[in-house]
């Protein structure tokens, strides 16, 4: 059972469009349509039930994050082998979800539709700034190259549904990918085109603020996911510059004979010393995640 599942938030314009498309692809297979309505305020569910969707509906707008929980909760209770999940906007073509479908049964867990590896119409300068630097740390987080981490287009088996307890209260695309690989599931990105919206996101509200939360929320992940990296290099960047004030003041002290600038002393003692507990709650934390 493959069940095709769209967030959606006041998108009556556009989710008839999306979802005839998906069945017209998904003719012959054993699928199901399932939008998550979240919270809207014109006729998305009305739409979508007519067209023979199945609709989940929040009585309130959530946000993507939760959306996404919702979807996989849903899901579950459907009986799903394989979750596609795409966008109610039409930028992702249902054209593509063979793609990702093809990798499912090539034996991965989690196939991701890269923009970056396919084509884009159009993407603005930032975006697409923010969606490389942000794959770029994903990359060495989990150790192998992700070329779009944050790409909503992607499918993924039951068993990711069921292990992987997203926590980010914003969004679930880098997330994801970073425990999907903690858990050692298989992960391949497939080329997809990626469309010109007609529009703003709405279930992004700006751009500034999605790339704040998203930030926070891989530091987070990464924090939970590698602590003794973590802290061992957050403590490094305060040990390491300890440690060359301390070895300028010596410098200074063999030379003059002369305890000089007591202010820098202290802060060189401070540093090393936060540095070094920094690097013990690593320590504790990489054995606690260890137990």
């Amino acid at each position: 059972m493959i069940i095709v599942t769209i967030p959606a938030y006041n998108e009556e314009k556009s989710i008839g469009r999306v979802i005839t498309d998906i069945k017209q692809v998904m003719s012959g297979k054993k699928y199901k349509i399932l939008v998550v309505d979240d919270g809207s305020k014109d006729r998305t569910a009305q739409v979508a039930r007519k067209l023979g969707a199945v609709v989940y509906s929040h009585p309130k707008n959530y946000g993507l994050a939760e959306a996404f929980r919702s979807e996989v909760a849903q899901c579950l209770k459907l009986g799903a082998d394989v979750i596609v999940h795409t966008d109610a906007d039409g930028q992702y073509r249902a054209k593509d979800i063979p793609l990702l479908l093809r990798g499912i049964e090539e034996g991965y867990d989690l196939v991701l539709g890269s923009r970056f590896k396919g084509k884009i119409e159009y993407m603005p300068l930032l975006n697409r700034m923010g969606n490389i630097a942000f794959s770029r740390v994903i990359s060495s987080i989990v150790g192998m190259r992700i070329t779009d981490g944050q790409t909503g287009f992607r499918a993924f088996t039951k068993e990711v549904a069921q292990k992987i307890d997203l926590r980010s209260s914003h969004t679930y695309t880098q997330e994801q990918i970073i425990r999907a690989v903690m858990h050692k599931f298989r992960i391949k990105e497939v080329p997809i085109y990626f469309g010109k919206r007609a529009g703003q996101s709405r279930l992004i509200k700006h751009p500034l603020d999605y790339a704040f939360k998203a930030w926070v929320n891989i530091i987070r992940t990464y924090r939970d996911y590698e602590p003794l990296k973590f802290f061992g290099r957050l403590s490094m960047t305060m040990i390491v510059p300890g440690v060359i004030i301390g070895l300028w003041l010596l410098v200074i002290f063999l030379d003059t004979g002369r305890m000089r600038h007591i202010g820098s002393a202290i802060l060189s003692v401070l540093l090393i010393m936060v540095g070094i507990q920094t690097l013990l709650f690593g320590l504790l934390a990489d054995m606690k995640k260890t137990e």
